[in-house]
């Protein structure tokens, strides 16, 4: 059992064949496996029996890459629905955490949160809602907008959509349900709550037709690094997913967001920064690079080009010279702070276009360390006792090979260090995390009316 003292925690995002661009064309990836459930079935029960914190899910409601040659090249345009393969994954699993990413943007909240209600059931309080907004033009072109929300207003509906959702989660007290055969209650109405939302983007009454969940409410995850998505994670978030390139960039992160949680009336430890990792593993530093330079030399050029259009907010690069360097680019309508660490890492390291999509066709962003077992958990550890990160969401270069050498080799090097769990802490999601269990916000009303009323 882990000792008490403050542990790293792990998230495995999986990612179809693995998060390197190139993934699908290892010789050791199963090409289709992003249609394929026993891939992650065995891909999950890698993750649990290495005690991973979560697996984690990321998704978008179009094919992004609108770039023909370029998308037939990558295995990113067929995978599940989210919330439909983790349903069917907390049936193999036991313990391990549940998250999907699902869009503030073109969802609506009651679907949202009877969906992930009904997943902390199913999986006995495993669920976690990564909440975003929907960054690509492509999105809204499938839900009948013909030009995507802006960058405010998506942020905007966002903490709205939230509220609505937590509202939701809390239609029913934990002990409303009482299903008394002899007297023919079913349920006690005095613990029905009506949420009645009327605001700006959002009109909904409830109650929500699913109990409360396990965990009280499923656990709710964040990614954005803007100052609106800054904000957002402030007041919503209980775990943030989250790319830096240097220790510096990360620990600023983390003191700037941690800083902000005080007039939320939240604590410090209430939220985990958990920045992406891309690691390639070796048992030595020459095999390791060797691993690297061959997932390297798969990337056809048309994906390269395509892949920084697609994180710069989509801008079409093709008019520059590819060796030449990385251009200014204009403020769009995409992603803010993805767009920025691109102009940053560029300048930084005096990168090339060419350059610059070698230098993130695996990580997109996120940092990239290619080492030893040893070397990696040097770095892990730094960046968790220097408050830098509180986990790491752990991004496989291809799979399963990848998340069964972290699991097999990084995984027993910080166990040795004292830095993570050899069994889990609990069952739920939040019991892993040390995240609290929310209180409904109608008993605690309820308390501090009957405080006020004593003194």
């Amino acid at each position: 059992m882990s000792n008490s003292k403050r542990q790293i925690k792990l998230g495995a995002f999986l990612m179809e064949t693995g998060h390197h661009i190139a993934a699908w064309r290892h010789p050791d990836t199963h090409a289709s496996g992003g249609l394929d459930f026993q891939h992650y079935a065995q891909l999950a029960q890698i993750a649990e029996r290495a005690k991973f914190d979560t697996i984690f899910f990321a998704d978008s409601v179009s094919v992004r890459d609108t770039n023909l040659p370029s998308l037939s090249r990558t295995a990113r345009a067929d995978h599940f629905e989210p919330l439909t393969l983790l349903s069917a994954l907390s049936v193999v699993t036991r313990n391990i955490g549940l998250i999907a990413t699902v869009s503030t943007t073109f969802n609506e909240p009651y679907n949202l949160a009877r969906k992930f209600a009904s997943l902390d059931h199913l999986s006995g309080g495993r669920s976690g809602w990564n909440l975003v907004t929907s960054s690509t033009e492509s999105e809204a072109l499938n839900f009948s907008f013909d030009q995507h929300p802006e960058h405010g207003e998506r942020y905007e509906r966002a903490k709205e959509f939230h509220d609505v959702v937590a509202g939701l989660w809390d239609s029913w007290e934990d002990d409303a349900f009482l299903r008394d055969k002899e007297s023919g209650v079913y349920f006690d109405p005095g613990k029905l709550h009506v949420l009645n939302h009327r605001g700006k983007h959002f009109k909904v009454r409830g109650p929500l037709n699913v109990a409360r969940s396990p965990q009280g409410s499923p656990v709710v995850v964040q990614a954005g690094a803007s100052e609106a998505g800054k904000e957002l994670a402030a007041q919503t978030a209980e775990v943030v997913f989250v790319a830096h390139q240097t220790l510096e960039e990360a620990q600023a992160f983390y003191r700037d967001l941690k800083g902000r949680l005080a007039r939320y009336g939240r604590q410090p430890d209430h939220l985990k920064i958990m920045p992406g990792i891309f690691p390639v593993i070796g048992r030595t530093e020459e095999e390791a690079r060797a691993k690297f330079d061959a997932l390297q030399a798969l990337i056809h050029p048309t994906v390269g080009l395509s892949l920084l259009a697609n994180m710069s907010g989509g801008v079409d690069l093709s008019s520059y010279p590819v060796d030449g360097p990385f251009p200014e680019l204009p403020e769009t309508n995409g992603g803010k702070s993805r767009q920025r660490l691109l102009l940053d890492l560029a300048r930084r390291e005096n990168l090339t276009i060419r350059d610059l999509y070698l230098r993130i066709a695996g990580a997109r962003g996120h940092q990239q360390v290619i080492g030893t077992p040893q070397s990696i958990a040097d770095q892990l550890q730094q960046w968790f006792e220097e408050d830098g990160a509180d986990g790491f969401n752990i991004m496989s270069p291809w799979l399963p090979g990848g998340l069964s050498e972290f699991a097999e080799l990084v995984v027993p090097e910080l166990q040795r260090r004292g830095l993570f769990r050899t069994e889990y802490e609990g069952h739920t999601l939040r019991e892993n995390l040390g995240l609290p269990r929310p209180v409904n916000r109608h008993v605690l009303a309820r308390k501090e009316r009957a405080a006020v009323a004593i003194r």
